[in-house]
This record gives structure tokens, C-alpha cells and sequence, in this order.
């Protein structure tokens, strides 16, 4: 086994995610804006906290997947770096009379993930006067300011990497300091290859690989993490609504789990088929450390979702699995 694997799944490795979007939201109608546009109770957060969501169009198509954390005198919202400027020309579009002012800040910080059982241990010991039992009882998507090297910084809590950790933003002229630091108390730093590994055992779905915009959300299964059932009206929830309860949450297809025979990985694109019927394709493929054969995430009718079903990819047999692959 890998040992950079090895040491995220038993102490700590480091993932650099600089190339992601970061937008602020800073003004008191911040949290009410956001409530109108995005799935998930945006209202409900208060600081410290946060949540994944998303952003869709008024079909329930998804614009974009991101995460929303409320640091107490602004929102932080992060997102794959290639939906930034979508986001930004979106939510300055439908600015009104709200008091809300927007702010690119992707180029101001560096972003880095800390992942691993002993992450709070290791990243503690990077920050100032920082205690590791505090990060560990962070909740997920919690969030707090901290200082590093004497400036300030922030952490978040995250699990969309595969394996939990941290991530934290330093201004971008600390970021070799952060790793020089990092890699002195032993964290070895994870290639993007190795990442992706860790997130498709996970089965965590990634935007414009696992999901476009032509996915409806339940199709990737994001309505327990990203959608809330209780809040007020948002963009496309009359789709999502109609849905899950006229249609009791049955979609055309689904993400789910393959585990693939033999060693070849797939490319996304790959049909899946059942017999001689076509039935979807693989969106992500690797060769799992932890399992030692190939795995792969795809959409496929819904009559062939269930765990343990037998389909073919490129003409070779494939099982249906539970997600996630591999537990933590």
C-alpha cells in the first residue's frame, strides 16, 4: 500500500485545494439572500457553522455544488474553481436593494487540506495557540478563526476529501511556510491521483466529473446532505418537491458504487450495461488502495441501483455496491 495513503488513512497527509473558487458575503441580508437561492437552510447558520448545498435552475438543474460557512462577520463559500465565476455573475445578478456585498478571495488565500485521524494533532501544532481537542470537536462544516505565523487564518471542518480532516485557508504568501511546517511534524503531501482515490472510495461525487449541469441533485443522492425539507422556497424547489413526494424520490437514474473485475480502470464515459440493454455510464474510476481492484462511481437506471446487482462495463462484469466503499 501507498505509504502517502497509509498515512492519511492512519495519522495525516496534506491535500492542496488552492485551486478551488472563494467567494465572501459580508452585509446583514447576507444569510436571507442566500436563502432564496441555494437548497439548504442557509437562515439556520449561525457562526461557526456551516453546510453544504447547492445552486440550481429553476428545472431543479444543478448550477453548481458548494459549501457555505458562516465565520460571524461574513460567509465564506468555496466551490470547484471552474464554477467561480458562474457563481459571482449569478449572485451579483440578482443583487437588489439587499444589503450584501461580494468579494473574489480566491486569490487572497491558500487552501489546504489536513486529513487523517491525527489531523486536529498535527494542524494544532502548525497554528498558534491552537488546541487540538478544540478542531476535534468541530462538527462538520463547523468553523473558527485562528492565526497562523501570527495572521490571520481560518479552519473548517470537512469530509468531502474521503477521509476527514480540515481544511485551512492561509494568505496565499504563507502557504510554503503552512507546508514547510506541516512536512517537519511528518505529513506527507497527497497527489491529486492519490486525493481522487480517497474521495471515490468514499463515494463522494465531484461537479463536472459526477455531476453537470444536467443532474438533478437526487440523481447524485445529495438530498440528505445538501437539501433541506423544512426551509422556504428556493430556485428550483418545485422540481425537487414534486420529486420526493409525488414521485416518493424515484428518479430516472442514480449514482451509485461498482466494483469492477480485474485491474482496468475505466474512463468516465464508459457504458454500463445490463445484457443488451444500455442502462448508463461510469463518471470516475480508480484502482482502490484500500480494496486492491478497480472501482468506479456511475449513473444507471434506477431499476439497477440495488447493492449486489451484476451489469457489465466495457463489456466486462461490474457489482452494484453500497456506498461509501470504504468506511471510516
Amino acid at each position: 500500500m501507498d505509504s502517502v495513503y497509509q498515512a492519511a488513512r492512519e495519522r495525516a497527509a496534506l491535500v492542496d485545494r488552492s485551486s478551488r473558487g472563494r467567494i465572501v458575503l459580508t452585509g446583514p441580508d447576507r444569510a436571507s439572500y442566500l436563502q432564496g437561492l441555494f437548497t439548504n437552510d442557509i437562515a439556520a447558520l449561525t457562526p461557526g457553522s456551516g453546510c453544504y448545498t447547492a445552486y440550481l435552475t429553476a428545472q431543479g438543474r444543478m448550477i453548481a455544488d458548494l459549501w457555505v460557512y458562516e465565520i460571524g462577520d461574513l460567509m465564506l463559500l468555496t466551490m470547484a474553481g471552474e464554477l467561480k465565476e458562474t457563481l459571482l455573475a449569478r449572485l451579483d445578478q440578482f443583487l437588489f436593494s439587499e444589503d450584501v456585498q461580494l468579494g473574489d478571495v480566491t486569490d487572497t488565500f491558500a487552501q489546504f487540506a489536513v486529513i487523517g485521524p491525527a489531523a486536529a494533532a498535527v494542524l494544532s501544532g502548525a497554528l498558534d495557540g491552537v488546541a487540538a481537542e478544540g478542531l476535534a470537536r468541530l462538527p462538520e462544516h463547523g468553523n473558527r478563526r485562528v492565526s497562523f505565523s501570527t495572521r490571520p487564518a481560518i479552519v473548517t471542518r470537512v469530509t468531502d476529501t474521503g477521509e476527514p480532516g480540515f481544511d485551512v485557508y492561509v494568505e496565499r504568501e504563507q502557504r510554503s511556510l503552512l507546508e514547510e511546517r506541516l512536512a517537519a511534524a511528518g505529513v506527507p503531501t497527497a497527489d491529486t491521483e492519490l486525493a481522487r482515490a480517497l474521495r471515490i472510495e468514499a463515494g463522494v461525487p465531484v461537479f463536472h466529473e459526477d455531476m453537470d449541469e444536467e443532474t438533478i441533485p437526487l440523481e447524485a443522492n445529495l438530498e440528505s446532505r445538501a437539501i433541506s425539507l423544512t426551509k422556504g422556497c428556493y430556485v428550483g424547489q418545485e422540481v425537487i418537491v414534486r420529486v420526493l413526494h409525488r414521485g416518493h424520490g424515484r428518479v430516472a437514474r442514480r449514482l451509485v458504487g461498482l466494483v469492477l473485475a480485474g485491474d482496468a480502470v475505466p474512463l468516465p464515459g464508459t457504458p454500463i450495461d445490463a445484457g443488451d440493454r444500455a442502462i448508463g455510464h461510469v463518471t470516475s474510476a480508480v484502482r482502490s488502495p484500500a480494496l486492491g481492484q478497480a472501482i468506479a462511481l456511475g449513473y444507471v437506471h434506477r431499476d439497477f441501483t440495488a447493492a449486489g446487482t451484476i451489469v457489465s462495463v466495457d463489456r466486462k462484469p461490474a457489482r452494484v455496491a453500497d456506498l461509501p466503499f470504504v468506511a471510516r
